[in-house]
């Protein structure tokens, strides 16, 4: 059966210091919702938003397995309130969005995502969130202060261009290995750049091959 996206649905959640900018896709539904997923953007300060190409792209893996998911904007982008807050505030705004998530489908498992920047915020995230999964494609390791931040006891998978221009694959590699021996699983694109042009399509299939397994009849077994 061909896949049809959802519509999107415009939300307006209460955040810590006022509205958050949300948009919910709900795919057709196939039986009880055990999972849903959230997407967090890049940096507010540079462009980033919930439109973003990369966050599109993982949201879109998760609906095609059957999994609503919530993209939405950082305080101090479109129309949610607030300003920029270096990771702390935008960590509140997910783990809010991660709360109305659960009140919206009582016992299902959050999925949490990130590009970039929101791959930071997930981990921040998925500290207290108890995610059952967690997916971080260009965590910016070097440019962000992970230290003290540990894995989550669920599945973990990192995915990096080795020809970023922002984020040095070499980093992302020394920190995969502090995690050792239950390390995340790392996948390292030859020739994707930061915003993974051209190759959107690779990075949908290694995220759709490490979520599968995990799908939502997965989850509630």
């Amino acid at each position: 059966m061909t896949f049809r996206p959802p519509i999107p649905a415009a939300l307006q959640l209460t955040g810590e210091v006022g509205v958050i900018e949300a948009l919910l896709e709900e795919p057709a539904a196939s039986g009880p919702v055990t999972a849903f997923g959230v997407v967090c953007h890049p940096h507010p300060l540079f462009g980033g938003s919930l439109t973003n190409k990369v966050v599109h792209t993982l949201a879109r893996v998760w609906q095609e397995l059957g999994v609503p998911t919530l993209r939405f904007n950082f305080r101090g982008v479109g129309a949610s309130a607030g300003t920029y807050d270096e990771g702390r505030g935008e960590t509140a705004d997910t783990l809010r969005v991660i709360e109305w998530g659960r009140q919206r489908w009582p016992g299902a498992t959050p999925w949490l995502a990130g590009f970039s920047f929101g791959s930071f915020v997930a981990l921040r995230a998925a500290q207290s969130a108890a995610p059952g999964l967690l997916v971080t494609v260009a965590p910016p390791v070097g440019r962000w202060d992970f230290a003290g931040l540990v894995a989550p006891a669920a599945p973990w998978l990192i995915v990096q261009g080795d020809s970023d221009e922002l984020v040095d694959v070499a980093a992302v590699r020394g920190f995969v290995s502090g995690f050792a021996p239950q390390a995340p699983t790392l996948e390292v694109m030859a020739g994707a750049e930061h915003f993974f042009h051209g190759r959107l399509h690779e990075l949908r299939e290694i995220v759709r091959r490490f979520s599968a397994p995990l799908d939502s009849a997965a989850v509630s077994s």
